[in-house]
C-alpha cells in the first residue's frame, strides 16, 4: 500500500467533490494488484472456436481518501485483457462510492458499490443487489458494481438499512470463443426486460441485522428488476441464441448464522414472487472445525450443507434445485495463509456433480498464489449443467500486490 498526503489527485478531486476540506486534511491511500491467470480446459469445447488453453491478466486499483473518521471516497476500477473472449477483455467499475458518517452513527453511501448478503458456502441464494460477472468465473463469487444510495441506521434493535437502487445491470456472459459457457450463446445484445423502464426501473431494498447471543440474524426485502436473467431461445438467422429476459420480482429473505462450539450452522432463504407466482429457496447446513488437526497448527472444516427450490429440477431455471454439498477446508495457519477447500455438489435426483477446488497461498509480502479447479461428472443431458459439462478447467493465478 502506498500513502500520499497530499497530491495532485487528492486536490482534484477534493474540488470536484466541491469539498470544504483542504487537501492537507486529507489521508490518500493506493493499492491494488496486477493477476495473470492461465487456464488448461480439460476437454475439447463444443465450439472449433475454443482453445484448449487461455491466457488473461487483470489489474484491480484502489483509490481511499479520508476526511477524519466521517468521511470517506473510495474509487475500485477494475480490467482484464483475455487472450481468446471479447466479452472478457471489460472494464468495470467496482466501487465509486463517497461514504458520510453524521454525528448520531447514520451512515449514507453515495455512488457505486457492492453488497453481498448470505452466509452459506455453497450456493448465495439471497444475495441480490448486485449483478454477476459471469465472465470472471462460474462461481458467483465476482460482482459488477451497482449504482444506489444506501442509508444505515443502527440502534439499540438492530441495524437497518435502506437501498435505493436507480439502475440495473445486465449480467455478462463469454463470446464464442469464450470458456465455460453454454453450447448456445447468449445474445448479449438484446436482452428483454419486463419492466417498461427497462435497465432504468427504480428499484428498492431493506434489511434489518443484528446479533442475539450466538446468532447473526438478517431480514431483507427487495423489490424490482430480478438479477437472475430467464432464458429464452431466440432464432437469430439460422442460429439458435439464449435471450437473456430479466422479470419484475418481489423477494423476502432471512439468514441466520450460529457459532456455538466447534460448530458453525448456517441457513438462508427466500420466498419470491415472480410472474404473479410465488416459490421459495433455501440452502442450510453446518461447519464443523477440527482445530489443530491431527496433531499440526492446521484446523480441518467439514462443511454440509443441503440446497432446495421449491420448483423441482424440471421447471428451475437454476440447476442445483435438489442438491446436496460436501466440503473439506484446511487453513494451515502460518505465515503464508495457507487454505484448500475442496467440495462437491451432487443432484440428490439424478446424482449430477459439480466439484470445486481452490488452494491458496501468499509467497513472500506481495504475492498471493490461487490454484482453482472446476469439473463435471455424471451430467445427464437434460440437467442445465449438460451444455457446460466439457468444460472443467484447472486455473492459476498470481496476485502481485502494491
Amino acid at each position: 500500500m502506498l500513502k500520499v498526503r497530499p497530491s495532485l489527485l487528492a486536490i482534484g478531486v477534493c474540488m470536484g467533490l466541491g469539498s470544504p476540506l483542504a487537501a492537507e486534511d486529507m489521508d490518500l491511500d493506493l493499492s491494488g494488484f496486477i493477476e495473470p491467470e492461465i487456464r488448461y480446459f480439460i476437454e475439447d469445447g463444443s465450439d472449433p472456436k475454443q482453445d484448449e488453453y487461455n491466457l488473461s491478466l487483470s489489474v484491480d486499483l484502489e483509490v481511499e481518501m479520508l476526511w477524519g473518521r466521517d468521511r470517506q471516497l473510495v474509487i475500485n476500477p477494475f480490467g482484464r485483457v483475455d487472450q481468446n473472449d471479447p466479452n472478457r477483455t471489460h472494464v468495470d467499475l467496482r466501487e465509486f462510492k463517497y461514504l458520510h458518517v453524521f454525528p448520531n452513527d447514520w451512515e449514507v453511501r453515495v455512488g457505486v458499490d457492492r453488497v453481498f448478503w448470505g452466509v452459506t458456502e455453497s450456493i448465495h441464494v439471497i444475495d441480490i443487489i448486485n449483478q454477476t460477472d459471469q465472465v470472471e468465473n462460474v462461481d458467483d463469487e465476482d460482482a459488477l458494481g451497482q449504482p444506489m444510495v444506501k442509508l444505515g441506521i443502527p440502534t439499540d434493535l438492530g441495524l437497518f438499512e435502506f437501498y435505493y437502487l436507480p439502475y440495473s445491470r445486465e449480467r455478462t456472459f463469454p463470446s464464442r470463443a469464450g470458456r465455460p459457457r453454454t453450447d448456445f450463446l447468449v445474445d448479449v445484445d438484446n436482452p428483454v426486460f419486463e419492466s417498461p423502464a427497462e435497465n432504468w426501473n427504480q428499484d428498492f431494498a431493506v434489511r434489518w441485522s443484528q446479533f442475539i447471543g450466538a446468532f447473526d440474524i438478517g431480514v431483507s426485502h427487495f423489490s424490482g428488476t430480478g438479477r437472475d436473467p430467464i432464458f429464452r431461445p431466440t432464432f437469430t438467422g439460422t442460429e439458435v441464441k439464449l435471450t437473456p429476459f430479466y422479470p419484475q420480482i418481489d423477494q423476502s429473505s432471512v439468514d441466520v448464522q450460529a457459532t456455538i462450539g466447534p460448530v458453525l450452522y448456517k441457513f438462508e432463504g427466500f420466498s419470491r414472487n415472480e410472474f404473479g407466482e410465488r416459490y421459495y429457496a433455501a440452502t442450510g447446513g453446518i461447519e464443523y472445525s477440527f482445530y489443530q488437526a491431527f496433531g499440526t497448527q492446521g484446523d480441518l472444516g467439514i462443511v454440509a450443507e443441503y440446497v432446495y427450490d421449491s420448483r423441482g429440477n424440471e421447471e428451475a431455471t437454476t440447476p442445483f434445485a435438489n442438491d446436496a454439498f460436501l466440503g473439506f477446508r484446511w487453513a494451515q495457519n502460518n505465515e503464508q495463509s495457507a487454505t484448500l477447500l475442496v467440495g462437491s455438489l451432487v443432484d440428490v435426483e439424478t446424482g449430477a456433480m459439480s466439484i470445486g477446488l481452490e488452494a491458496e497461498t501468499r509467497y513472500r509480502q506481495n504475492y498471493f498464489i490461487t490454484l482453482e479447479g472446476r469439473f463435471f461428472s455424471n451430467i445427464p443431458d437434460d440437467d442445465l449443467l449438460f451444455s457446460s459439462a466439457d468444460d472443467g478447467f484447472m486455473q492459476l493465478r498470481v496476485q502481485r500486490f502494491f
